[in-house]
């Protein structure tokens, strides 16, 4: 799901109605960061007191906003007013997520707060997109079922290339899909599993390393420009820049994967040569590592052995983050940013990649002087693409609060 533009950025209202929906998000805003009163969210807003109680109410008649009891006091005299907050028990946010090796589900409320979490381990590189969407359909209606909450919208985050309309899978490599309609497949699953109204909620598919990235933004304590690099079964990244994801000309960039850090190597499964997934995606590493053919959480198991000290596994994971440095510092070279962030599987065995990723970021960044402490690591990991599909949604209702009552 795309992020919303975020304060101040959206189109002026054409109409009262515009006007109106405007100013709902404008209280949201105010209130989602702390509990308010009447008269602080008046004062912050810029909005009259009388304008604020009518909007309140309204908010408060959509589940949005709850009155929480009396005010912090402010000093002045007089009785204080009474709080308001979100809704914990509100619309909430539904992310799903589809891996090459697990599927997973999670709501979150309107302050950020995981409400439920499934995540099942299963193997999907191979199988046909109805079957997958038909676990997946079920996972989500445990999901919802666990929080007890009603979604306000569904995020999809895949392993490939979505299209600009957040509706087609153009490709997953590691699954083995092309042009999949990812959106119209889900839908058709959740009706196939007696959950209409999850079907019939706004829904939209985006890349899991997009969402990881954007999860990075929202909840995460690095600055507003850097690279997001994750794997899971592929390598891939996230371009965040003046607090807004890069998504290139057609919703594709960020495919550091298929950067070429030797360009005489191996063949790709995109059909390239020497790409960065060849030395530090899943088959690589485990290839290195003399573990090839292994099944399982490949991530957990190259970081047990690694911490028992298998040097075969330590110098697979030192040669990923070789190849991973050079990818690295040509986009550092490129965009300037002022981060790089690992995340997703690589966040898990970061103590030995990083190493190697410093020393080819020192050697190779030419832009200005490298620091290590520009080199960082998420601290949501494997949880970043699933947070990033459930928060999204419920940041997108923050922002136009006023699509609960569209049909």
């Amino acid at each position: 799901m795309r992020e919303p533009d975020g304060p101040g950025r959206e189109a002026g209202p054409a109409s009262q109605q515009g006007m109106r929906r405007a100013n709902l998000a404008l209280v949201l805003r105010v209130v989602s960061r702390a509990p308010r009163s009447r008269a602080e969210v008046a004062a912050e807003s810029g909005l009259t007191r009388a304008a604020v109680s009518s909007l309140a109410e309204e908010l408060i008649a959509a589940g949005l906003v709850v009155e929480e009891g009396p005010a912090a006091p402010s000093g002045k005299v007089g009785r204080p007013g009474t709080a308001l907050g979100l809704n914990p028990d509100g619309p909430a946010g539904l992310g799903a997520e589809i891996g090459v090796e697990h599927l997973g589900a999670c709501v979150v409320d309107l302050r950020g707060e995981v409400r439920a979490w499934r995540r099942q381990e299963i193997r999907n590189r191979g199988r046909q997109p109805a079957a997958v969407m038909a676990d997946l359909a079920e996972l989500l209606r445990r999901a919802v079922a666990d929080a007890g909450l009603r979604p306000a919208g569904l995020a999809l985050a895949v392993p490939g290339l979505v299209g600009a309309d957040g509706a087609l899978l153009r490709r997953a490599a590691n699954l083995g899909w092309r042009d999949v309609a990812a959106v119209a497949e889900l839908r058709l699953a959740l009706r196939a599993a007696n959950a209409e109204e999850l079907a019939e909620l706004p829904l939209r598919a985006d890349n899991e390393a997009n969402l990881g990235g954007l999860a990075e933004l929202w909840l995460g304590d690095g600055p507003g420009h850097f690279l997001h690099v994750s794997a899971e079964a592929g390598v891939g990244s996230a371009i965040v820049v003046d607090g807004r994801l890069l998504r290139g000309a057609r919703g594709y960039a960020g495919e550091l994967g298929h950067v070429p850090v030797h360009p005489e190597g191996p063949r790709c499964a995109c059909g390239a040569h020497g790409c960065l997934e060849q030395y530090a995606g899943e088959s690589a590493v485990l290839r290195a590592a003399g573990l090839e053919g292994v099944r399982g959480d490949w991530v957990a198991l190259l970081a047990e052995r690694a911490e028992a000290g298998d040097e075969e596994v330590r110098a697979a994971l030192g040669g990923a983050g070789a190849a991973l440095g050079i990818a690295a510092a040509g986009a550092v070279n490129l965009l300037d940013p002022a981060e790089v962030v690992l995340g997703g599987g690589y966040a898990r065995l970061a103590p030995w990649l990083l190493p190697a990723m410093r020393a080819e970021l020192t050697a190779r960044v030419t832009v200005r002087p490298w620091s290590d402490e520009r080199l960082t690591v998420s601290r949501l990991g494997r949880r970043g693409p699933l947070l990033g599909a459930a928060v999204g949604v419920v940041r997108s209702l923050l922002a136009d609060p006023g699509r609960l009552e569209e049909p």
